[in-house]
């Protein structure tokens, strides 16, 4: 891999997804050959074999790999602002906040006629507002505290907020009706089998929204891999970037969690890969991480499908059974690199 450029990595990654999406296309209660589904997806198959990808298989496929592209993202974004390696949007509370949202709304709305017709609208929203809650609250702690902002504080500012709304949403499942706390766990263990076109299309505009202002911010992006001082030198507004780089942040990950659920790990597991496949002074370092991210959902989503088959399990379960031990890897190998 040494000996490739950058864009033939990021091509080869682009690759991997693409040829994940046609396996992972092909699973579902009957098995699909891999040469129908190419023919279904270039729309040259039989009828009945285009409806099945198009309308059942597609939208879980696309929204797997664009919402860990998100959460990849807001993970990468994290970790240059905090200039930690370990920042990740479960690990700053992120996450958990957003969960907490989505949970008071199942919460609020539970009457199920009123739950049908808001959630659509709505649930988004409150994830949104939750996730920006619990960042804001890390970010007021790490200024009111004079050591603060320093990265390890404000890591365990995130834990101690996250184990916070861990416990405030416990709470709301235990109070509220027993027949909400099973629509609670699924969603908090993150999952993308009842994808439709409609959350696909969400999460595809916020990207291209996304992706819009970081072509924008390339320059401060790059520029914040220095420190403070060397950063404001360079003519780099610091606390500006650091601000709207963690808004960012927060309304990627809001996005991707009002969708899927609480898929742990992606944000803080595709960075590293990202580095360590790509190379994260490399131009297209973003580009990689997104793509990672991807692959990293699609397969814990595929494999979820596979191990207990015919029953399913949550793509998040999984993505903690793959994340865990990569990023243990990952560590071990920077400590013998370094050592």
């Amino acid at each position: 891999m040494t000996a490739l450029g950058a864009t033939p990595r990021l091509g080869l990654l682009g690759l991997g997804i693409a040829a994940l999406v046609v396996v992972a296309t092909g699973l579902g209660s009957s098995h699909m050959p891999l040469d129908r589904v190419a023919a279904a997806l270039l729309g040259q198959g039989a009828r009945m074999d285009e409806v099945i990808v198009w309308t059942l298989r597609l939208p879980r496929v696309a929204l797997a790999v664009l919402a860990g592209m998100a959460l990849a993202l807001a993970g990468a974004l994290l970790q240059r602002v905090t200039r930690n390696p370990i920042a990740a949007p479960s690990v700053l509370g992120i996450t958990d906040g957003a969960a907490v949202g989505v949970v008071a709304f199942l919460w609020i709305f539970s009457d199920a006629a009123n739950l049908l017709t808001v959630s659509i609208h709505w649930q988004p929203l409150a994830a949104a507002i939750g996730a920006s809650a619990f960042a804001a609250l890390v970010a007021a702690l790490a200024v009111l505290d004079p050591a603060g902002r320093s990265p390890l504080r404000v890591i365990l500012y995130g834990i101690a907020l996250a184990a916070l709304a861990k416990a405030a949403v416990t709470l709301m499942m235990i109070l509220g009706p027993v027949y909400r706390a099973g629509q609670a766990l699924t969603w908090l263990t993150g999952s993308v089998g009842a994808a439709h076109w409609s959350d696909v299309l969400v999460v595809a505009v916020g990207l291209c929204v996304a992706a819009v202002l970081l072509t924008a911010m390339r320059g401060t992006i790059r520029q914040l891999v220095l420190d403070a001082d060397s950063a404001a030198a360079t003519g780099v507004p610091v606390g500006r970037a650091q601000v709207a780089l963690l808004a960012l942040a927060v309304a990627l990950t809001a996005l991707a969690v009002s969708q899927v659920g609480a898929i742990g790990f992606v944000g803080l597991v595709a960075p590293h890969v990202a580095r360590l496949l790509h190379g994260e002074f490399r131009g297209g370092y973003l580009v990689a991480t997104a793509l990672v991210g991807g692959l990293i959902v699609l397969g814990a989503d595929t494999l979820a499908r596979l191990i207990a088959a015919p029953l399913e399990l949550p793509a998040g379960a999984l993505t903690a059974l793959i994340g865990a031990p990569l990023f243990l890897w990952l560590l071990l190998k920077g400590r013998r690199t370094h050592g």
